[in-house]
């Protein structure tokens, strides 16, 4: 293994466990984070910690293990962070109640928020040391372009991005590089749920998919391995040095069409 470390929040979700992947082929180790069990598979050389982050005393104990697990493996910090645990509710903006909406904005952008805050001692300990650190935020194209029934998510995800570019300014000083990822319609379990929010036609999640598919200019959606390679290419400094406060859409070409097309 590599001297470089990352820490992955929502780790056993589809596009988490897709990146937990790619980054473990790559001789990374890797941090999983997720409120659900990981499964025995988890790599070995790597931690694994289930925890719920969107309360700050789980987050900071959460923390208290990985400093514990660099000291460990004799680390010279965290080399990155990918903020990626989201959920999302998919209702009317009248019919969504209070705490729905303060569970999705909790979830998707005060864990990024309280995460970045934990983890910069570790980032600037490594920068200190090699040079290099990098956090990814884990937004979507609802940030800029979005649909009925899915508003406290779409807000969600548009405070990251603009959280992003926030974080890119204050933390450059201490060179940690921090970029979005906008993965469009990706073959998750997340997407799978949402399919009966009444944007799609079809009869089945099968059909309700292959109209999406049809939606985008390259005529499928896309697989979780696809954005976890991009994920890896925003974290790694070898790769994306000069990039930071930018906002990398993947969502095979959707928002390139108009609407009125």
């Amino acid at each position: 293994m590599t001297d470089k470390a990352v820490l992955i929040t929502g780790a056993a979700g589809g596009i988490g466990r897709a990146t937990v992947e790619t980054f473990i082929d790559a001789g990374w180790h890797v941090i999983g984070v997720d409120r659900s069990p990981y499964g025995e598979n988890f790599p070995t050389g790597s931690l694994f910690i289930q925890s719920e982050i969107t309360h700050p005393e789980n987050t900071q104990a959460l923390f208290d293990q990985v400093r514990s697990f660099i000291s460990s493996e004799n680390l010279p910090g965290l080399t990155a962070l990918v903020n990626n645990a989201a959920i999302q509710i998919a209702k009317p903006i009248i019919e969504t109640s209070i705490e729905e909406w303060d569970s999705v904005i909790t979830n998707n952008l005060t864990s990024a928020f309280l995460g970045a805050k934990l983890a910069h001692p570790l980032l600037a300990a490594n920068s200190a040391a090699t040079g290099r650190s990098a956090i990814v935020n884990v937004s979507s194209v609802h940030a800029i372009q979005t649909s009925a029934n899915i508003a406290s998510y779409a807000a969600s995800k548009g405070g990251l991005l603009a959280l992003t570019r926030a974080m890119a300014i204050e933390f450059a000083a201490d060179n940690i590089r921090v970029n979005a990822i906008l993965p469009g319609a990706v073959d998750t379990a997340m997407l799978r749920a949402s399919l009966s929010r009444g944007s799609l036609s079809g009869s089945n999640v099968t059909d309700r998919l292959e109209n999406l598919a049809r939606k985008t200019v390259n005529g499928r959606i896309g697989q979780p391995q696809e954005i976890a390679r991009a994920i890896y290419f925003l974290a790694d400094d070898d790769q994306s040095s000069f990039m930071t406060g930018q906002a990398l859409v993947i969502d095979g070409g959707a928002t390139a069409r108009l609407s009125t097309e």
